[in-house]
């Protein structure tokens, strides 16, 4: 047997393999998705050194295999570390520096289980790939005709060295794609929860959409119960039956998380000594992220994925804890908005008790004093042109009764009907900086005077601009809001609302700027310039969609008369 050691690349002047070798290490460098980098690091070093047969097995940080990739046919060497490489122990073998060299490996007492009907002599060259201080993986190749030379060492190491650049940047990339892909799940979340997800639905969403998000096979919610306890209220996934409901105990590692407002990862759950939930047995990695809000944690998102599934990376835990930080103000956004909503509606019921007891009941209780006088009067046998004059003030009085609680009625079937237009374009504006990221500047005015809510100016400008036409300019801006959201990518929108003159010589004027990319070349926004066309044309006005005065961004147009 030989076998030698090496710290680095030995010194040689017989390297036959020096611009494939170049070529190689900028394919291996060339690949940006770590499976790719991996499978052609392999496929490169068996190729370049002659290997028949070449493995990579990819290691956690206890020396547990997690990924393996291999080339060559079935029966080689890779196959047998395939089955178990640990127990082989040829990880252990390989040096975290430099090549170990064999002429036969099958004479190492750390490579057992080579098959019996294998060839007499098995040659053996492995190194490792080193991501920073850390092994991240080991090469093995095996099997070459007239055994492995000091220049196949040179060429093993060399691209070991940038297989390991390549893995960081391999790794880069999708931490910035995990990253994109978590923003977007977060912002398409805050969306939902704001358009009124009950709280069922919105503690289900957050949970399934953070398991889409990071790739997971289950996910959890764990949230205080009665007397403290934290138990999971939502899963989804694999065993999501069996996971809803249970306890996490003091010590669990949910709980540490809860005490210390900060995440963690497990490389399997599977295997470690103690689980807090027997269901959670049945998992391999886990990541653990506390849903924080301002006073500290309120739960515990799992993230969960199946026995041999690749581990949780830093980054996800990262990416993880941002989401589950966002969702929970996101939640809380959501409730107060309801909390305000069912405060609105109390009010609202409030006023029309007051107009109810006020106008309508109060007419009709005078209504029935007088039909209470004519009783009398008639039985005192009064003269009964006094009686019918009482008779038509009384009938009056209900008529006028039944117009206040139509009033009444019609309003609480149309709530616009009695909210003026700069109320409802304030709303529309409010509504719209979840799109944008952002508040738009809003500009409402009267014969150019700039209209104030709850000023003198506000019941001139309802008075001018007809319910019909009102409920169109609102959609109008909602309309150009939403193509900013979407199309624009801007830093600020305006929008100005501008009313002059009365009846059918006078108008309104609708502008929606932006400073964002402009219109696209080509075709675009058909729908929305269809629907504003479609509005003006009802009311004989005009539509537009163009380029700003400044030549950046877009400048939405509209226009109708007040007639």
């Amino acid at each position: 047997m030989a076998e030698e050691t090496l710290p680095g690349a030995p010194p040689s002047t017989d390297l036959p393999h020096g611009d494939d070798l170049v070529d190689a290490i900028l394919a291996v460098t060339s690949e940006i998705e770590l499976a790719a980098v991996l499978d052609r690091f392999v496929q490169v070093a068996a190729r370049l050194t002659g290997a028949l047969s070449g493995a990579l097995t990819v290691i956690d940080d206890s020396g547990v295999s997690t990924a393996f990739v291999t080339t060559g046919p079935p029966g080689t060497v890779a196959d047998v570390l395939r089955s178990a490489p640990l127990a082989l122990g040829a990880l252990g073998a390989v040096p975290a520096t430099g090549a170990l060299r064999l002429t036969d490996v099958r004479d190492h007492p750390a490579f057992r289980g080579i098959p019996a009907d294998h060839p007499t002599t098995v040659p053996f060259l492995g190194t490792s790939v080193r991501v920073g201080p850390r092994v991240f993986g080991q090469l093995c190749l095996s099997e070459k005709a007239g055994g492995f030379t000091p220049a196949d060492e040179h060429v093993v190491v060399s691209l070991a060295a940038a297989a390991g650049a390549a893995v960081t940047n391999a790794r880069l990339y999708a931490d910035a794609r995990q990253r994109v892909h978590w923003l977007q799940a977060g912002q398409d979340l805050t969306t939902l929860l704001l358009e009124g997800l009950d709280d069922d639905d919105a503690l289900e969403r957050i949970v399934s959409t953070a398991r889409d998000a990071d790739h997971a096979d289950a996910a959890a919610l764990a949230l205080p119960g009665v007397g403290g306890a934290l138990l999971i209220e939502v899963a989804v996934g694999r065993k999501r039956r069996k996971l809803v409901g249970t306890a996490m105990p003091p010590g669990s590692r949910a709980w540490s998380v809860v005490e210390d407002r900060k995440g963690r990862i497990t490389s399997s759950l599977s295997r470690a000594h103690s689980v807090a939930a027997p269901a959670m047995r049945a998992f391999g990695p886990a990541l653990f992220t506390p849903v924080l809000v301002p006073g500290g944690a309120v739960g515990v998102l799992i993230l969960l994925r199946k026995v041999g599934a690749p581990l949780f990376e830093p980054y996800d835990l990262t990416t993880a804890e941002s989401f589950a930080t966002q969702a929970a103000l996101a939640y809380q956004l959501a409730a107060g908005r309801h909390a305000q909503d069912v405060a609105a509606l109390h009010d609202e019921r409030e006023r029309i008790a007051r107009d109810l007891h006020d106008l309508a009941i109060q007419q009709l209780f005078a209504t029935g004093l007088q039909l209470e006088t004519v009783r009398r009067r008639a039985a005192r046998g009064v003269d009964a042109t006094e009686l019918t004059a009482i008779v038509d003030e009384a009938l009056d009085n209900v008529d006028d009764s039944v117009r206040q609680i139509r009033r009444i009625v019609h309003d609480l079937r149309d709530p616009d009907a009695a909210t003026g237009l700069v109320e409802r374009l304030r709303r529309e504006a409010f509504l719209a900086r979840t799109g944008l990221g952002f508040a738009p500047a809003l500009v409402v005015s009267l014969d150019g005077v700039v209209v104030t809510e709850g000023g003198l100016d506000e019941d001139r400008l309802d008075g001018r601009v007809g319910r019909d036409l009102a409920s169109d300019v609102v959609a109008v801006v909602r309309e150009g809001l939403a193509n900013a959201a979407r199309h624009a990518q801007a830093t600020s929108v305006t929008v100005r609302v501008r009313v002059l003159g009365a009846g059918p010589q006078g108008s309104v004027r609708v502008e929606v700027e932006d400073d964002g990319v402009g219109l696209a070349p080509g075709p675009g926004r058909t729908s929305g310039t269809h629907n504003l066309t479609e509005r003006a044309r009802q009311h004989g006005g005009t539509a537009d969609i163009g380029a700003a005065p400044d030549g950046h961004g877009t400048l939405l147009t509209w226009q109708a008369p007040l007639g």
